[in-house]
Protein backbone atom coordinates (compact mmCIF):
# COMPACT_ATOMS: atom_id res chain seq x y z
CA UNK A 1 0.00 0.00 0.00
CA UNK A 2 1.17 3.60 -0.99
CA UNK A 3 1.75 6.24 1.69
CA UNK A 4 -0.30 9.63 1.37
CA UNK A 5 1.74 10.86 -1.42
CA UNK A 6 1.06 8.18 -3.77
CA UNK A 7 -2.82 8.11 -2.89
CA UNK A 8 -3.52 11.46 -2.21
CA UNK A 9 -4.50 10.63 0.98
CA UNK A 10 -3.88 13.87 3.40
CA UNK A 11 -3.07 11.12 6.38
CA UNK A 12 -1.96 13.03 10.01
CA UNK A 13 1.21 12.02 10.72
CA UNK A 14 1.10 11.74 14.66
CA UNK A 15 3.85 9.22 14.91
CA UNK A 16 6.09 12.08 13.24
CA UNK A 17 5.69 14.69 15.44
CA UNK A 18 8.42 16.87 16.15
CA UNK A 19 10.09 15.03 19.00
CA UNK A 20 12.13 16.81 21.81
CA UNK A 21 14.81 14.82 21.01
CA UNK A 22 15.00 15.73 17.27
CA UNK A 23 15.08 19.64 18.58
CA UNK A 24 17.98 18.89 20.73
CA UNK A 25 19.83 17.07 18.06
CA UNK A 26 19.01 20.53 16.30
CA UNK A 27 20.71 22.35 18.86
CA UNK A 28 23.73 20.10 19.28
CA UNK A 29 24.26 20.36 15.96
CA UNK A 30 23.25 23.97 14.51
CA UNK A 31 23.54 25.89 18.08
CA UNK A 32 19.89 27.03 17.53
CA UNK A 33 16.97 27.23 19.58
CA UNK A 34 14.61 25.81 17.77
CA UNK A 35 11.05 25.10 19.60
CA UNK A 36 8.87 22.26 19.31
CA UNK A 37 6.61 21.76 16.76
CA UNK A 38 4.73 25.55 16.89
CA UNK A 39 2.98 25.45 13.86
CA UNK A 40 -0.73 25.71 13.93
CA UNK A 41 -2.89 24.41 11.44
CA UNK A 42 -2.15 24.68 8.04
CA UNK A 43 -4.39 27.21 6.18
CA UNK A 44 -6.60 25.28 3.85
CA UNK A 45 -7.13 26.54 0.61
CA UNK A 46 -9.70 25.23 -2.56
CA UNK A 47 -8.04 24.41 -5.60
CA UNK A 48 -5.65 26.68 -7.27
CA UNK A 49 -5.66 28.12 -10.41
CA UNK A 50 -3.13 27.73 -13.23
CA UNK A 51 -0.72 30.10 -12.12
CA UNK A 52 -0.87 34.02 -12.57
CA UNK A 53 0.48 35.26 -16.18
CA UNK A 54 2.38 38.97 -15.57
CA UNK A 55 1.23 41.05 -18.05
CA UNK A 56 3.23 41.44 -21.16
CA UNK A 57 3.91 44.77 -20.12
CA UNK A 58 5.55 44.26 -16.93
CA UNK A 59 7.29 41.66 -18.51
CA UNK A 60 8.93 43.71 -21.27
CA UNK A 61 9.44 46.57 -18.56
CA UNK A 62 11.72 44.58 -16.53
CA UNK A 63 13.56 42.84 -19.63
CA UNK A 64 14.22 45.88 -21.02
CA UNK A 65 15.50 47.32 -17.51
CA UNK A 66 17.87 44.07 -17.40
CA UNK A 67 18.94 44.52 -20.95
CA UNK A 68 20.01 48.22 -20.67
CA UNK A 69 22.33 47.51 -17.99
CA UNK A 70 23.56 44.13 -18.86
CA UNK A 71 27.11 43.73 -20.31
CA UNK A 72 27.29 42.92 -24.24
CA UNK A 73 25.98 39.06 -24.56
CA UNK A 74 26.04 36.23 -26.52
CA UNK A 75 23.87 36.03 -29.20
CA UNK A 76 23.75 32.33 -28.68
CA UNK A 77 22.85 32.41 -25.08
CA UNK A 78 20.11 34.79 -26.08
CA UNK A 79 16.68 33.72 -26.92
CA UNK A 80 13.47 35.26 -28.95
CA UNK A 81 12.26 37.18 -26.17
CA UNK A 82 15.54 38.90 -25.40
CA UNK A 83 16.44 36.77 -22.02
CA UNK A 84 19.72 36.17 -21.68
CA UNK A 85 21.28 32.65 -20.25
CA UNK A 86 24.17 33.53 -17.80
CA UNK A 87 23.20 30.82 -15.61
CA UNK A 88 24.22 27.11 -16.27
CA UNK A 89 23.29 23.71 -14.14
CA UNK A 90 25.21 20.72 -14.87
CA UNK A 91 23.87 17.26 -13.62
CA UNK A 92 26.94 15.23 -12.44
CA UNK A 93 25.28 12.03 -12.30
CA UNK A 94 21.93 10.53 -12.50
CA UNK A 95 22.79 8.57 -9.40
CA UNK A 96 21.70 9.13 -6.05
CA UNK A 97 22.12 8.24 -2.35
CA UNK A 98 18.37 8.70 -1.16
CA UNK A 99 14.92 8.06 -3.03
CA UNK A 100 13.22 10.95 -2.01
CA UNK A 101 9.56 10.69 -3.33
CA UNK A 102 8.87 14.06 -5.23
CA UNK A 103 12.26 13.40 -7.15
CA UNK A 104 12.00 9.38 -7.99
CA UNK A 105 9.48 6.94 -8.82
CA UNK A 106 9.65 3.90 -6.12
CA UNK A 107 10.03 1.80 -8.94
CA UNK A 108 13.68 3.72 -9.49
CA UNK A 109 14.98 4.84 -12.77
CA UNK A 110 16.87 3.03 -15.90
CA UNK A 111 20.15 4.86 -15.69
CA UNK A 112 21.86 5.78 -18.27
CA UNK A 113 24.92 3.23 -19.37
CA UNK A 114 28.27 4.59 -17.64
CA UNK A 115 29.90 5.26 -21.24
CA UNK A 116 26.69 7.77 -22.10
CA UNK A 117 27.38 9.69 -19.24
CA UNK A 118 29.63 13.21 -20.00
CA UNK A 119 33.17 12.55 -18.85
CA UNK A 120 34.77 15.19 -16.69
CA UNK A 121 36.67 16.24 -19.86
CA UNK A 122 33.17 16.92 -21.94
CA UNK A 123 31.82 18.42 -18.73
CA UNK A 124 34.52 21.20 -18.43
CA UNK A 125 34.79 21.55 -22.61
CA UNK A 126 31.14 22.67 -22.31
CA UNK A 127 31.47 24.53 -19.17
CA UNK A 128 34.17 26.67 -20.41
CA UNK A 129 32.11 27.18 -24.29
CA UNK A 130 29.34 28.62 -21.92
CA UNK A 131 31.55 30.55 -19.80
CA UNK A 132 33.34 32.09 -23.09
CA UNK A 133 29.70 33.26 -24.27
CA UNK A 134 29.14 34.88 -20.87
CA UNK A 135 27.43 32.26 -18.73
CA UNK A 136 28.61 33.42 -14.73
CA UNK A 137 27.57 31.16 -12.93
CA UNK A 138 27.31 27.26 -12.77
CA UNK A 139 25.74 24.91 -10.41
CA UNK A 140 26.63 21.30 -9.82
CA UNK A 141 23.62 19.09 -9.33
CA UNK A 142 22.18 15.41 -9.63
CA UNK A 143 21.22 12.91 -8.68
CA UNK A 144 23.15 13.37 -6.01
CA UNK A 145 26.57 15.23 -7.19
CA UNK A 146 28.73 14.87 -3.75
CA UNK A 147 28.70 10.51 -4.82
CA UNK A 148 30.70 11.63 -8.06
CA UNK A 149 34.38 10.48 -7.14
CA UNK A 150 36.17 13.27 -9.15
CA UNK A 151 33.47 16.18 -8.08
CA UNK A 152 36.26 17.88 -6.24
CA UNK A 153 38.78 17.82 -8.99
CA UNK A 154 35.52 18.98 -11.68
CA UNK A 155 35.22 22.18 -9.23
CA UNK A 156 38.87 23.23 -9.01
CA UNK A 157 38.97 22.85 -12.88
CA UNK A 158 35.79 25.03 -13.12
CA UNK A 159 37.16 27.58 -10.44
CA UNK A 160 40.42 28.23 -13.13
CA UNK A 161 37.87 29.49 -15.95
CA UNK A 162 38.16 33.57 -16.29
CA UNK A 163 34.68 35.05 -16.04
CA UNK A 164 32.86 32.56 -14.09
CA UNK A 165 31.96 33.86 -10.73
CA UNK A 166 29.52 31.33 -8.65
CA UNK A 167 30.35 28.37 -8.43
CA UNK A 168 27.56 26.02 -6.31
CA UNK A 169 26.31 22.74 -5.22
CA UNK A 170 22.55 21.74 -4.32
CA UNK A 171 23.14 18.63 -2.49
CA UNK A 172 21.30 16.06 0.09
CA UNK A 173 23.83 16.95 2.49
CA UNK A 174 24.59 13.28 3.12
CA UNK A 175 28.39 13.77 2.20
CA UNK A 176 28.87 16.94 2.83
CA UNK A 177 30.07 17.54 5.89
CA UNK A 178 32.68 15.22 5.11
CA UNK A 179 33.59 16.93 1.68
CA UNK A 180 32.90 20.87 1.87
CA UNK A 181 36.50 21.51 3.51
CA UNK A 182 38.00 20.16 0.29
CA UNK A 183 35.20 21.67 -1.84
CA UNK A 184 35.63 25.24 -0.29
CA UNK A 185 39.80 24.96 -1.20
CA UNK A 186 38.83 23.89 -4.28
CA UNK A 187 36.98 26.77 -5.33
CA UNK A 188 33.16 26.38 -4.25
CA UNK A 189 31.24 29.03 -3.09
CA UNK A 190 27.37 28.38 -2.96
CA UNK A 191 25.94 25.76 -1.01
CA UNK A 192 21.87 24.55 -1.16
CA UNK A 193 20.97 21.59 0.88
CA UNK A 194 18.01 19.92 0.41
CA UNK A 195 16.21 18.70 4.16
CA UNK A 196 12.08 18.86 3.90
CA UNK A 197 11.79 17.88 7.85
CA UNK A 198 13.30 18.41 11.09
CA UNK A 199 11.77 14.88 12.25
CA UNK A 200 14.57 12.07 11.87
CA UNK A 201 11.11 9.60 11.66
CA UNK A 202 9.76 11.93 8.98
CA UNK A 203 12.74 12.22 7.17
CA UNK A 204 13.25 8.60 7.04
CA UNK A 205 9.82 8.06 5.16
CA UNK A 206 10.41 10.87 2.76
CA UNK A 207 13.44 9.86 1.41
CA UNK A 208 13.11 6.28 2.24
CA UNK A 209 16.62 6.42 3.65
CA UNK A 210 18.35 7.46 6.92
CA UNK A 211 20.90 10.08 7.27
CA UNK A 212 19.10 13.18 8.96
CA UNK A 213 22.08 13.13 11.52
CA UNK A 214 24.74 13.48 9.10
CA UNK A 215 22.57 16.30 6.78
CA UNK A 216 22.74 18.45 10.27
CA UNK A 217 26.18 18.07 10.22
CA UNK A 218 26.72 19.40 6.79
CA UNK A 219 24.31 22.50 7.63
CA UNK A 220 26.44 22.58 10.81
CA UNK A 221 29.51 22.10 8.74
CA UNK A 222 28.57 24.79 5.94
CA UNK A 223 27.90 27.07 8.53
CA UNK A 224 30.99 26.70 10.25
CA UNK A 225 33.27 27.66 6.89
CA UNK A 226 31.25 30.83 6.62
CA UNK A 227 28.93 29.89 3.65
CA UNK A 228 26.23 32.68 4.26
CA UNK A 229 23.84 32.61 3.77
CA UNK A 230 23.46 28.32 4.06
CA UNK A 231 20.47 27.63 1.73
CA UNK A 232 18.27 25.51 2.51
CA UNK A 233 15.73 23.93 -0.02
CA UNK A 234 12.45 22.75 1.55
CA UNK A 235 9.78 21.22 -0.87
CA UNK A 236 6.44 21.45 0.91
CA UNK A 237 3.72 18.87 1.01
CA UNK A 238 0.42 19.00 2.09
CA UNK A 239 -0.60 16.21 4.45
CA UNK A 240 3.11 15.83 4.93
CA UNK A 241 5.49 18.59 6.03
CA UNK A 242 3.34 21.61 5.81
CA UNK A 243 3.14 21.61 9.32
CA UNK A 244 6.58 22.26 10.00
CA UNK A 245 6.24 26.48 7.62
CA UNK A 246 7.09 27.65 11.26
CA UNK A 247 9.65 25.54 12.85
CA UNK A 248 11.99 26.25 9.73
CA UNK A 249 11.25 29.60 9.76
CA UNK A 250 12.49 29.73 13.32
CA UNK A 251 15.23 28.24 12.02
CA UNK A 252 16.15 31.82 10.89
CA UNK A 253 16.60 33.53 13.89
CA UNK A 254 19.68 32.15 15.27
CA UNK A 255 21.23 30.80 12.00
CA UNK A 256 22.12 32.56 8.62
CA UNK A 257 20.06 30.64 6.82
CA UNK A 258 18.15 31.36 3.30
CA UNK A 259 15.30 28.63 4.14
CA UNK A 260 13.55 28.25 0.77
CA UNK A 261 10.02 26.79 0.41
CA UNK A 262 9.51 25.19 -3.32
CA UNK A 263 6.16 24.42 -4.40
CA UNK A 264 5.99 20.56 -5.34
CA UNK A 265 6.02 20.67 -8.83
CA UNK A 266 4.35 17.94 -11.50
CA UNK A 267 7.67 15.46 -12.79
CA UNK A 268 7.49 11.48 -14.59
CA UNK A 269 6.77 8.94 -11.94
CA UNK A 270 6.22 11.28 -8.40
CA UNK A 271 2.28 11.24 -8.84
CA UNK A 272 1.80 14.71 -8.57
CA UNK A 273 -1.45 15.96 -7.64
CA UNK A 274 -2.47 19.82 -7.24
CA UNK A 275 -3.94 18.67 -3.49
CA UNK A 276 -0.51 18.06 -2.45
CA UNK A 277 0.94 21.21 -3.96
CA UNK A 278 1.13 24.14 -0.81
CA UNK A 279 0.97 27.25 -2.53
CA UNK A 280 2.83 30.35 -2.13
CA UNK A 281 0.41 32.97 -0.65
CA UNK A 282 -0.94 29.94 1.42
CA UNK A 283 2.53 29.38 2.98
CA UNK A 284 2.94 33.06 3.27
CA UNK A 285 -0.50 33.60 4.77
CA UNK A 286 0.57 30.93 7.18
CA UNK A 287 4.08 32.69 8.47
CA UNK A 288 2.09 36.04 8.20
CA UNK A 289 0.09 34.87 11.16
CA UNK A 290 2.73 34.08 13.74
CA UNK A 291 5.20 36.79 12.09
CA UNK A 292 3.47 40.06 11.40
CA UNK A 293 5.98 41.92 11.07
CA UNK A 294 7.68 39.66 7.89
CA UNK A 295 9.27 41.92 5.09
CA UNK A 296 9.87 41.52 1.56
CA UNK A 297 12.79 41.94 0.18
CA UNK A 298 14.13 43.86 -3.01
CA UNK A 299 14.08 40.71 -5.51
CA UNK A 300 17.91 40.11 -7.26
CA UNK A 301 18.24 40.26 -11.03
CA UNK A 302 16.72 37.05 -12.53
CA UNK A 303 15.73 35.72 -9.00
CA UNK A 304 13.53 32.53 -9.23
CA UNK A 305 12.89 33.38 -5.15
CA UNK A 306 10.52 35.67 -2.78
CA UNK A 307 12.49 36.49 -0.43
CA UNK A 308 11.49 37.74 3.53
CA UNK A 309 12.64 38.42 6.41
CA UNK A 310 11.76 39.11 10.11
CA UNK A 311 13.40 41.69 11.84
CA UNK A 312 15.75 40.73 13.88
CA UNK A 313 16.18 37.50 12.60
CA UNK A 314 19.77 36.19 10.98
CA UNK A 315 18.57 34.76 8.32
CA UNK A 316 15.80 35.16 5.84
CA UNK A 317 13.21 32.60 3.99
CA UNK A 318 12.18 32.53 0.48
CA UNK A 319 9.66 31.34 -1.88
CA UNK A 320 9.85 29.26 -5.07
CA UNK A 321 6.67 29.99 -6.99
CA UNK A 322 7.59 28.09 -10.35
CA UNK A 323 3.75 26.43 -10.00
CA UNK A 324 1.36 29.33 -8.79
CA UNK A 325 3.35 32.29 -9.76
CA UNK A 326 6.01 31.59 -12.38
CA UNK A 327 8.95 33.47 -13.16
CA UNK A 328 9.65 32.36 -16.89
CA UNK A 329 9.54 36.10 -18.00
CA UNK A 330 13.03 36.61 -16.65
CA UNK A 331 14.56 33.07 -16.79
CA UNK A 332 17.92 32.91 -17.01
CA UNK A 333 18.92 29.50 -16.72
CA UNK A 334 20.13 26.38 -18.77
CA UNK A 335 20.95 22.61 -17.93
CA UNK A 336 22.85 20.01 -19.25
CA UNK A 337 21.82 16.82 -17.83
CA UNK A 338 24.06 14.12 -16.93
CA UNK A 339 24.08 12.19 -20.15
CA UNK A 340 24.50 15.40 -21.90
CA UNK A 341 21.19 16.99 -23.40
CA UNK A 342 20.88 20.63 -23.22
CA UNK A 343 17.53 21.44 -21.65
CA UNK A 344 16.48 25.34 -22.06
CA UNK A 345 13.65 24.89 -19.73
CA UNK A 346 13.18 22.92 -16.88
CA UNK A 347 9.62 21.94 -17.26
CA UNK A 348 9.93 21.23 -21.05
CA UNK A 349 10.76 18.00 -23.05
CA UNK A 350 12.54 19.33 -25.48
CA UNK A 351 16.55 18.16 -25.55
CA UNK A 352 19.17 18.17 -28.09
CA UNK A 353 22.49 16.15 -27.16
CA UNK A 354 25.13 17.61 -26.85
CA UNK A 355 27.51 15.13 -25.92
CA UNK A 356 26.84 13.68 -29.65
CA UNK A 357 27.70 16.40 -31.35
CA UNK A 358 30.81 16.86 -29.16
CA UNK A 359 31.83 13.03 -29.75
CA UNK A 360 30.93 13.35 -33.43
CA UNK A 361 34.27 15.88 -33.53
CA UNK A 362 32.17 19.01 -33.59
CA UNK A 363 33.95 22.52 -33.45
CA UNK A 364 33.37 25.08 -31.12
CA UNK A 365 31.62 27.04 -33.89
CA UNK A 366 28.98 24.27 -34.95
CA UNK A 367 28.24 23.32 -30.54
CA UNK A 368 27.55 27.20 -30.82
CA UNK A 369 24.98 27.09 -33.61
CA UNK A 370 23.46 23.97 -32.15
CA UNK A 371 22.93 25.78 -28.74
CA UNK A 372 22.13 29.14 -30.32
CA UNK A 373 19.16 26.87 -31.76
CA UNK A 374 17.84 25.42 -29.11
CA UNK A 375 18.01 28.88 -26.61
CA UNK A 376 15.76 30.34 -29.71
CA UNK A 377 13.27 27.69 -29.49
CA UNK A 378 13.13 28.30 -25.74
CA UNK A 379 8.93 29.35 -25.17
CA UNK A 380 8.35 32.13 -23.58
CA UNK A 381 6.45 30.47 -20.67
CA UNK A 382 5.62 27.05 -19.68
CA UNK A 383 2.96 25.58 -19.92
CA UNK A 384 0.70 25.55 -16.74
CA UNK A 385 0.78 23.45 -14.03
CA UNK A 386 -1.66 21.23 -14.98
CA UNK A 387 -0.42 20.50 -18.54
CA UNK A 388 2.99 20.13 -16.97
CA UNK A 389 1.09 17.53 -15.01
CA UNK A 390 0.32 15.65 -18.05
CA UNK A 391 3.55 16.28 -20.03
CA UNK A 392 5.85 13.13 -20.60
CA UNK A 393 8.91 14.54 -19.50
CA UNK A 394 12.06 12.90 -17.17
CA UNK A 395 11.69 12.40 -13.08
CA UNK A 396 13.68 14.76 -11.69
CA UNK A 397 16.56 13.02 -10.74
CA UNK A 398 17.83 12.31 -13.99
CA UNK A 399 16.78 16.06 -14.80
CA UNK A 400 19.48 17.71 -12.20
CA UNK A 401 16.71 20.28 -11.04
Amino acid sequence: MGGPLETGCFLPFAGFMAAPSAFRMLRRFLKSSARGCSSGAPVTQPRPAEPSRPSGEGLSTRLQFLQAHAAPFSAFLTDSFGRQHSYLRISLTEKCNLRCRYCMPEEGVSLTPKADLLTAEEILTLARLFVKEGVDKIRLTGGEPLIRPDVVDIVAQLHRLEGLRTIGVTTNGINLARLLPQLQQAGLNAVNISLDTLVPAKFEFIVRRKGFHKVMEGVHKAIELGYKPVKVNCVVMRGLNEDELLDFVALTEALPLDVRFIEYMPFDGNRWNFRKMVSYKEMLDTIRQRWPGLEKLPEEDSSTAKAFRIPGFQGQISFITSMSEHFCGTCNRLRITADGNLKVCLFGNAEVSLRDHLRAGASEEELLRIIGAAVGRKKRQHAGMFNIAQMKNRPMILIGG
